[in-house]
């Protein structure tokens, strides 16, 4: 039971907080705090402060509008101060992360007289490498074998003027401590090929032994780290970190309360975590690099002792490596049958999946020989970057001086992670599934290597159910998953099944305080054309769009598929095409930014968009007064970890259409009807242009799972 203590102060500060920003309390958000307090604020513990007895895990649906970071954050962070653990708040966009730590702790700390402290944890990626910096300064005059290698490892040398301009202006920052080596915090946007010369990953880091280990922007930001109450961070990082026993980056699960924003993002987030692949092609090309640049580097450097034995057996056994990579390429160019076919987001993906995630016993022979060989490599890298390590730490007899040694290191800890990518891409490729055991999905996919063409060998787990369960919701102190779309036609048992939920979880739905019925109207038009049959579909969207968006200032028309999209907008007469813009042609935000921009005008403006349009565009007021649906958007039907989740559903008696299709598209309907209202002001319509939702008795059941808006059916 809640302590009284406790409860007063949550109701306290909630209180503070609404008088001092002169709002009224929402049901919806005062039901949640309820929610939250309940379980996060009633964790029973041992003598020593863990967790004792069984997960302590809520998920709460709350509604657009609700203010779910505020409540959330109004119950956690009491809950987690008096049981003398860390907050770890957890997003899936990089938008919300920033609102959370710009405007809403902010907002809490002032408002509500709740005292705590808070930091933004962000990956290695995001901040810049001194050392990088200073490799790329000294122009990379001395061309050497080592340099060619570096280079071979996407550490281009080369420096023309415009780059040393830019690198100067940075070290003048950190100079004057006017910048910390955030790649987010410099004024400028900073290409993604430009950043990725300046950033290093944990494989490449040398830590401790780097000359600039005392002012590395990454190092002083994690200590930051340790010295506060609540840690905003994102799903990827927490996942990252769980899959290294918990506590290596972020604070120990067993004293971590946790909160999952945008949390039906989870298991997917997980499920991509623990998939692996590789590109048969580049990666034999790879391994023609790794043999010929350390034979050259050898005959540069004669390296006495264990270093020059380990490195004289890398350059054979990658011919070897490749060798075998060549036959694995003929044997899979044989075996596929490659399927034209397009992802969410409308990429082609021509794909070849092994049924069952049975892959035939000879490539699976052949995969286990790639398997003994990249072993064999990861552990003679392994042992090269331990010796590397020794020779930073100035141990005699490692056959090389320490400057080399840290020169080298950050080469050889890329080479280790590559090799070991490889490794358990071929182990999970030839695991033979346990009976019992949820299967693998195993595919391959035709990718692009330059002018020819590369095969992508990728295995991946189909649910992340158990990898949830035993590092997170068994670990962790305590744990709350939120989001707008949990429950799927109006239950929670998609997501219990695909997170792997506790089965003594506490789940609740708060509702949104907007009023739909006055807000919205849902119409389902009646445009006698069938969704399935793809031509005449888009000739009638073709031939209904102009009148039915008529007079909305913003519009937002989302399809399926990426050539439907295409198809509509070709078919458009030439005038109206005027006013859409396409998805694709811009950027992201280039797109939103030009559309609110006519909008602003007094333009009428359209959008043309797929899959990542429905969900987490924020376009209030008049920027989206129509959101019109192209189709129920059901999963692609080629989607190999899709396919696989089926028909392993199939295999146990269930039926996969009902139990995942539908419950999926029903989740990605309510999402893209979420576009429309932004705000308790707003208002305007939601058309579908797919009469499935009401002559199907499973369109009746997505129908009734969507909000209340007034309906207008044809």
């Amino acid at each position: 039971m809640l302590s009284s203590e406790l409860k007063t102060q949550i109701q306290g500060a909630y209180t503070r907080f609404l008088e001092a920003k002169g709002l009224r309390a929402r049901y919806g958000q005062r039901l949640m705090i309820a929610e939250v307090a309940k379980v996060l604020g009633t964790i029973g513990t041992d003598d020593e402060g863990r967790r004792s007895g069984d997960p302590a895990v809520v998920a709460v649906e709350a509604g657009t509008g609700t203010g779910k970071t505020v409540a959330y954050a109004l119950a956690a962070i009491p809950a987690a101060k008096a049981a003398g653990k860390r907050l770890v708040i957890a997003t899936a966009t990089v938008a919300l992360q920033e609102q959370i730590v710009h405007k809403d702790l902010p907002d809490l700390l002032r408002n509500s007289g709740l005292s705590f402290s808070f930091a933004l944890a962000k990956g290695r990626g995001r901040y810049l490498c001194l050392s990088k910096l200073d490799l790329l300064l000294q122009e990379g005059q001395a061309q050497t074998a080592t340099a060619q290698l570096f280079e071979d490892e996407g550490f281009r040398i080369d420096v023309d003027e415009a780059s040393l301009k830019l690198f100067g202006s940075m070290v003048e920052k950190l100079a004057g401590n006017r910048w910390d080596g955030d790649r987010d915090a410099w004024p400028q946007a900073i290409e993604d090929a430009d950043w990725s010369r300046l950033t290093t990953d944990h494989s490449q880091c040398t830590g401790r032994h780097c000359p600039n280990f005392q002012q590395c922007s990454f190092y002083r930001a994690r200590e930051g780290m340790t010295k506060v109450d609540v840690i905003v961070t994102n799903h990827d990082m927490v996942l990252a970190d769980l899959a290294l026993g918990g506590g290596a980056v972020l604070p120990d699960p067993r004293e971590t309360l946790y909160v999952f924003d945008e949390g039906h993002h989870l298991p997917d987030k997980a499920i991509g975590h623990f998939a692996h692949f590789t590109r048969l092609r580049s990666t034999a090309d790879w391994l023609a690099q790794i043999d010929k640049n350390l034979t050259k580097l050898l005959a540069q450097y004669p390296l006495p002792g264990e270093l020059g034995r380990l490195m004289e057996q890398v350059p054979e056994l990658a011919r070897d490596l490749r060798t075998q990579q060549q036959f694995m390429f003929s044997a899979c160019e044989q075996v596929a049958d490659f399927r034209a076919g397009e992802d969410m987001e409308g990429r082609e993906r021509p794909r070849h999946r092994f049924v069952g995630g049975v892959v035939p016993e000879h490539l699976c022979e052949l995969g286990l020989e790639l398997k003994k060989g990249f072993a064999r490599l990861s552990d003679l890298f392994t042992r090269l970057t331990e010796l590397l390590k020794q020779a930073m730490d100035g141990e005699t007899g490692t056959g090389i001086a320490s400057h080399q040694a840290e020169e080298w290191y950050p080469l050889f800890g890329s080479l280790l992670m590559r090799a070991q990518g490889n490794w358990e891409l071929w182990t999970a490729f030839t695991l033979e599934d346990p009976e019992d055991s949820v299967p693998m999905a195993r595919w391959m996919t035709l990718a692009e290597s330059g002018a020819l063409h590369d095969i992508e060998v990728n295995a991946s787990p189909i649910l992340a159910a158990e990898t949830l369960r035993r590092n997170l919701w068994n670990v962790a102190h305590g744990a709350l998953v939120t989001s707008a779309t949990l429950t799927a036609l109006g239950t929670f048992d998609r997501f219990r099944m695909r997170a792997g939920l506790p089965r003594d979880a506490v789940t609740a739905v708060v509702p949104s305080p907007f009023n739909y019925a006055e807000a919205g109207v849902l119409q389902v038009p009646d445009l006698r054309a069938d969704p399935r049959d793809a031509a005449g579909h888009t000739a009638a969207i073709v031939r209904e769009l102009p009148r039915l968006v008529e007079g909305a200032r913003g519009t937002l028309v989302l399809f399926s598929s990426r050539r439907q999209m295409q198809d509509v907008f070709d078919g458009l007469d030439r005038d109206w095409r005027r006013r859409v813009l396409i998805q694709g042609n811009l950027s992201k935000q280039e797109t939103l930014n030009k559309h609110k921009a006519r909008v602003d005008d007094g333009e009428p403006s359209v959008l043309f968009g797929l899959a990542s349009f429905a969900e987490g565009v924020d376009l209030p007021g008049a920027y989206c007064e129509h959101v019109v649906i192209a189709k129920i958007p059901f999963a692609v039907p080629d989607d190999p970890v899709e396919a696989a989740l089926a028909e392993w559903i199939e295999a146990r008696g269930g039926n996969p259409f009902m139990e995942i299709a539908v419950p999926d598209a029903s989740l990605r309907l309510i999402q893209a009807c979420g576009r429309l209202l932004r705000t308790e002001e707003d208002r305007g319509t939601v058309t579908l242009l797919d009469r499935r939702l009401v002559t199907q008795r499973y369109g009746k059941a997505i129908l009734n799972a969507l909000p209340p808006f007034r309906r207008h059916i044809e």
